[in-house]
């Protein structure tokens, strides 16, 4: 068998048709979106012609990542690149341009980038190199404790940057943890946190924390022995329900009275469950009500802290866009003008769409960041619905093809590593559509390898090459 030939097998060559299908039809998304003539013209300047460039760049770089880079590289030099990005994102937060409302980009003479999208590799490198040790177990709170910093610091960081949406993609590394046998709980505890969280907006904190009461009591009803906590906390939560309107607080103290009912359903129950808590510690049957109530506590905790997250801590435009999204606002003109024009956009594509180049908001610039974090609109309008669905299974199957070849992996470290891609991939993918469809407030991520954005293509060329190498190597095996 010749040389060449060997070569061309040892490529994983669905990941790169998927790589380079969702790049072409980015370029042409990001022309068509960049350009209000009817008929075809060019200029380097232009936003198209910029990312063409970028194109050219990457395409060289990838060529190098495959073929010149050796996979164990990134073993020697990984706590360099993961401190050294680290350092990049500090600078960041002080000579940063501010751009957008975000500062989160450095330049250097005529090139801008943007360190966080680069921080991506980083970490997951970081990961897969802590996680590939034999002695590593999630068991072991050590070996915990070392996951969640190399994720809080560069997450800490991105966010003083006010970066929201490239922090909130760390998230999808749980995905990762579940897979190298991280307690599944963990996952169901973070869906039910940010359910709460959405309730306590919605609806208000004391009906959150008397549904987070319910769902312990019926967690707690599958097990008889619990029974006698059952019929308790169920009477004592019928009587918590309708606490403030059975006593007047205002008639007994005028500080009593300005509590909120929420912060005296707390300051109730929290004695109680602490009570428990401790007389559990010294009977070891009861290890599963110790455990539920330790969760009362940390959702009381969460439910009472978002709206001092919402209305103190995000900026006005962030609390504007969740409220717009959950319905506490309506405001089509203001905060929820871009998913506004977006939908609108998506929606005027029907079926097969209107045409490239023919997409009426596109071109007259009804959607802001139609080019970068609102691209989804134009594929959806020019290309319909069929375009759009052509969109989405290309990323489902090159994130399955990631998947699929990250577990025939015969090392730990590309295989943490492939799932930290996919994860990547997946996140973006998640925000960014919903994001335009209106299913998640609006806070600025591009789509993956079809937004606009040199910095964006180039993280995420990196991080799909040096796992392609990686599967080069296996091959060549």
């Amino acid at each position: 068998m010749s040389r060449k030939r060997t070569i061309t097998k040892r490529i994983e060559w669905r990941i790169v048709i998927c790589y380079f299908a969702l790049i072409f039809f980015g370029l042409l998304n990001i022309y068509s979106s960049s350009t209000s003539e009817a008929t075809f013209t060019w200029s380097w300047d232009s936003k198209y012609g910029m990312q063409l460039i970028w194109f050219a760049v990457v395409l060289v770089l990838d060529i190098f990542l495959l073929f010149v880079i050796p996979s164990r590289f990134y073993n020697v030099f990984v706590w360099w690149i993961y401190f050294l990005t680290l350092g990049l994102l500090a600078a960041t937060i002080f000579l940063g341009t501010n751009i957008n409302g975000s500062k989160s980009w450095l330049v250097l003479g005529p090139v801008r980038f943007q360190p966080a999208e680069f921080s991506k590799i980083a970490v997951a490198l970081a990961l897969a190199t802590v996680m590939e040790k034999f002695t590593f177990s999630f068991t072991n709170w050590r070996d915990v404790l070392r996951l969640i910093l190399l994720l809080v610091v560069p997450m800490a960081l991105i966010l003083l940057e006010k970066e929201a949406g490239l922090a909130l993609v760390y998230i999808g590394f749980l995905l990762v943890f579940y897979r190298e046998g991280m307690n599944p709980w963990v996952l169901i505890g973070g869906v039910l946190a940010i359910t709460l969280a959405i309730l306590s907006l919605v609806l208000s904190p004391y009906a959150a924390i008397l549904i987070l009461c319910g769902l312990i009591l019926i967690y707690l009803y599958f097990d008889r022995r619990n029974l006698r906590y059952l019929l308790f906390g169920g009477g004592a939560l019928l009587l918590l329900a309708f606490f403030p309107r059975l006593c007047r607080l205002e008639a007994l103290s005028p500080v009593l009275g300005r509590l909120k009912p929420e912060l005296w359903l707390a300051l109730l129950t929290a004695p109680v469950a602490l009570f428990f808590i401790v007389r559990s510690l010294f009977h070891k049957r009861e290890k599963l009500l110790r455990r539920v109530l330790v969760i009362y506590l940390i959702g009381t905790a969460l439910i009472l802290s978002t709206d001092t997250v919402v209305y103190k801590v995000l900026q006005e435009h962030q609390r504007q866009r969740i409220e717009s999204l959950l319905g506490i606002r309506d405001d089509p003109m203001g905060a929820g003008y871009n998913v506004h024009q977006s939908m609108i956009a998506i929606g005027s594509g029907g079926f097969s769409g209107k045409g490239f180049m023919a997409g009426t908001q596109t071109r007259f610039d009804f959607v802001p960041e139609q080019s970068t974090d609102f691209i989804f609109c134009t594929v959806g309008e020019e290309w319909g619905f069929l375009g759009t669905c052509g969109v989405i299974l290309c990323y489902i199957l090159l994130i399955l093809f990631l998947i699929n070849s990250a577990e025939k992996q015969n090392n730990r470290f590309a295989r943490v590593y492939g799932w930290c891609v996919a994860t990547c991939i997946l996140m973006h993918v998640v925000i960014n559509i919903s994001m335009t469809i209106g299913l998640m407030p609006v806070i600025g991520i591009p789509l993956p390898l079809v937004s606009y954005g040199g910095s964006s293509l180039m993280a995420f060329s990196i991080l799909i090459f040096i796992y392609l190498r990686m599967c080069y190597e296996q091959r060549g095996r």
